[in-house]
């Protein structure tokens, strides 16, 4: 690593440069070997702050006019708490008869690779083992899960919410 020593003639040039209005990038490639960080640090060393602006940069900036367009408030419905599972799917009523209580047929069963937008993708087993399947069962319209996985799946927030027990004095 080299260091860089600035010289008498090295800061006049960069006091120059500076109240000339260059930047401190601009100003390290007319040094030369000396990077915008060492320059910015020295200036400020040197407690250079008065700089010459651009005639560009003095001149405040005309803004574009834009027509006066009238806001429009849009009503949202109200959702609270954890809303990411907050989907409306339609479910069957009745239980699936291929899929129940986590009993999948082999025929139905499918790897990874076999899934695809119309088989449930419910993961079923421990995935390290060599026995692990997907449900692979006819998945709802727009569903990544069959009608009996999507119950599980998608229950409503009142169901999902558990009675906070009373303390005990």
């Amino acid at each position: 690593m080299t260091v860089m020593t600035w010289t008498d003639d090295r800061v006049e040039q960069l006091k120059k440069l500076w109240e000339g209005g260059l930047s401190a990038s601009q100003i390290a490639a007319e040094l030369g070997n000396v990077t915008r960080n060492a320059v910015i640090g020295k200036v400020h060393r040197l407690g250079l702050s008065g700089r010459a602006k651009s005639p560009s940069s003095a001149a405040p900036r005309q803004r574009k006019a834009r027509p006066a367009q009238q806001m429009v408030r849009v009503a949202r419905p109200m959702a609270r708490g954890n809303t990411a599972l907050a989907h409306n799917y339609e479910i069957e009523a009745e239980p699936d008869p291929i899929a129940y209580d986590n009993i999948v047929p082999i025929s139905q069963r499918l790897s990874l690779v076999e899934l695809n937008e119309a088989t449930c993708h419910w993961p079923i087993g421990d995935p390290s083992s060599a026995d692990f399947y997907f449900c692979g069962g006819k998945a709802l319209a727009g569903a990544p899960y069959c009608a009996h996985h999507s119950r599980i799946a998608y229950q409503p927030a009142s169901d999902r919410r558990r009675a906070v027990p009373k303390p005990t004095r």
